[in-house]
């Protein structure tokens, strides 16, 4: 697939160009960290990724109207995209944090801190991968995007929708850099966002019979979702289908009356072969062994919550499961960038939580592979971490991925 010769002898000049770099990226993940990012609260961040590509020399640098940031490096005919959403979960209380999480916190060659996982160190490293490429001028018949996405733990998915339909932009591969602990993925299971609501007949509590408890036909329908649990479907690969009731609400006149109306919130979690049209029959079926015959809604539930920019851009929160063979091009391509850089086998699994990856591949069918700092275990914890080794090998491995992807396509033609 490629020359092994040249690769390796190209592999220790990236590996040695990258470790040069090694401060300014700990200064440049300290410094993201320390600018808070939840979801819709982008701004600042990518303010700060913009300065910062313009000091490695990016040739093009795009901000959309979504708030997204887009930098190219190149000009050639293969579009290759790597894609790190860089808005983080909140912080959550601070009493269980042992340190600061806005300090950036660096320790025994640990950088720690809100977004140091999940997902704003992947930015660092792609970010000089792209000033390896240009201090070693490693031109190539590719364009490359690096992305830094917003709104991801709010909407995975949408951000690439955005930017595939609005800005015009479909690459021929996206490498998403969600943390994979240096490993390379190639998929993960999808997800949908499900609510049920009964509507049963208010009264005064002392006494129910008049009226029709709404909870209490809830009630039913949990037990039936719990057990529908069990017999979801499984794969080899991906795992099994899951479900679970995350919320659960209700409305009454009084606490001295009858409620008339319940909801739960449904995590539904997708393996393959599962849609969308599946998940929705199996929820009906369960409603209908509960017992439950009218007076209920079912509803895939919709994202419309504006961008940091203003933007509201609506979507149905249906998040399709996605998998990359494990003999596609793409797939190919980034072991054998993983041997050329670290002169071993990679290990190639798949992500438990969701990514951007679901609307690359799982909706518009863009060929998606994963690879990224950081084990995922410490995503959205107090213990949010990177270690500043990865972020030096994985931008040794970003500054490979486009010489053996495009230059492998070109010998393959």
């Amino acid at each position: 697939m490629e020359n092994k010769c040249v690769d390796k002898k190209l592999a220790g000049m990236i590996n040695k160009q990258s470790k040069k770099y090694e401060k300014k990226m700990i200064k440049f993940m300290r410094d993201l960290i320390a600018i808070p990012s939840e979801s819709c609260k982008e701004r600042g961040v990518i303010e700060r990724i913009k300065q910062e590509m313009r000091k490695v020399g990016f040739d093009e640098i795009k901000i959309d109207k979504m708030g997204n940031i887009l930098g190219r490096i190149g000009n050639g005919k293969k579009i290759i995209a790597m894609d790190a959403h860089i808005d983080t979960v909140g912080i959550g209380s601070l009493k269980e944090w042992k340190w600061d999480p806005y300090k950036g916190k660096f320790k025994n060659g640990i950088i720690y801190g809100r977004g140091a996982t999940d997902q704003e160190a992947a930015m660092v490293s792609m970010v000089y991968a792209g000033k390896v490429i240009k201090d070693l001028k490693l031109s190539g018949d590719y364009k490359l995007y690096v992305v830094g996405s917003v709104q991801e733990e709010d909407c995975d998915g949408l951000c690439w929708q955005y930017i595939i339909k609005e800005d015009k932009l479909k690459p021929d591969c996206v490498v998403i850099t969600e943390p994979t602990n240096l490993n390379i993925y190639r998929g993960h299971r999808g997800r949908m966002e499900i609510g049920i609501t009964t509507y049963g007949i208010s009264c005064h509590g002392s006494a129910p019979e008049r009226g029709r408890n709404a909870v209490y036909m809830m009630a039913r329908i949990i037990s039936e979702i719990e057990k529908m649990n069990s017999r979801l479907r499984n794969d080899k690969f991906l795992g099994k289908g899951t479900v679970a009731v995350s919320y659960i609400d209700c409305k009454t006149p009084s606490l001295c009356a009858v409620p008339n109306q319940a909801y739960i919130h449904l995590d539904r979690r997708l393996t393959k072969g599962e849609t969308k049209d599946s998940a929705l029959k199996e929820v009906y079926g369960a409603i209908a062994r509960a017992g439950v015959k009218k007076d209920f809604k079912v509803e895939v539930l919709k994202y419309d919550t504006p961008s940091y920019t203003g933007l509201k851009y609506p979507t149905e929160k249906y998040f399709p499961t996605w998998v990359l063979e494990d003999k596609h091009y793409l797939c190919r391509s980034a072991v054998s960038t993983y041997k050329a850089v670290f002169n071993k086998k990679p290990v190639v699994d798949k992500w438990t939580f969701s990514t951007n990856g679901i609307a690359t591949m799982g909706m518009f069918g863009i060929p998606t592979i994963g690879f990224g700092p950081a084990n995922e275990k410490f995503a959205h914890s107090v213990l949010d971490q990177v270690p500043v080794e990865h972020l030096i090998k994985a931008a040794a491995f970003y500054a490979m991925f486009p010489q053996i992807y495009a230059g492998s396509i070109n010998a393959k033609k």
